[in-house]
């Protein structure tokens, strides 16, 4: 079992940037697979991005060049760096280990 919080959301301006952090209960060593997901009110999760212990990442296509996964086991924490930021990334985001664990998710709004 794991806590996933997350954290780093907030309100802002088309083209700024937000890191989301993920910060897990205990070692996230042993989850190969972590990954973020975000999701439009009444819509399904959307994934975003994942990276496993080796630092192999996958990205979406909507986000890839503009977000960046990364992990630091030593500290049980996920991050992703959003750049250029759109308001059409205003949702939830969602931070997952193995498609098991989720946390709460923090709120990106971006204004136009």
């Amino acid at each position: 079992q794991v806590q996933l919080v997350e954290s780093g959301g907030n309100l802002v301006q088309a083209g700024g940037s937000l890191r989301l952090s993920c910060a897990a209960s205990r070692s996230i060593f042993s989850f190969n697979a972590m990954g973020w997901y975000r999701q439009y009110p009444g819509k399904q999760r959307d994934f975003l991005a994942r990276i496993n212990n080796g630092g192999s990442t996958t990205y979406a296509d909507s986000v890839k060049g503009r977000f960046t996964i990364s992990r630091d086991n030593a500290k049980n924490t996920v991050y992703l760096q959003m750049n250029n930021l759109k308001p059409e990334d205003t949702a939830v985001y969602y931070c997952n280990a193995e498609l098991i664990y989720w946390g709460q998710g923090t709120r990106v709004t971006v204004s136009s």
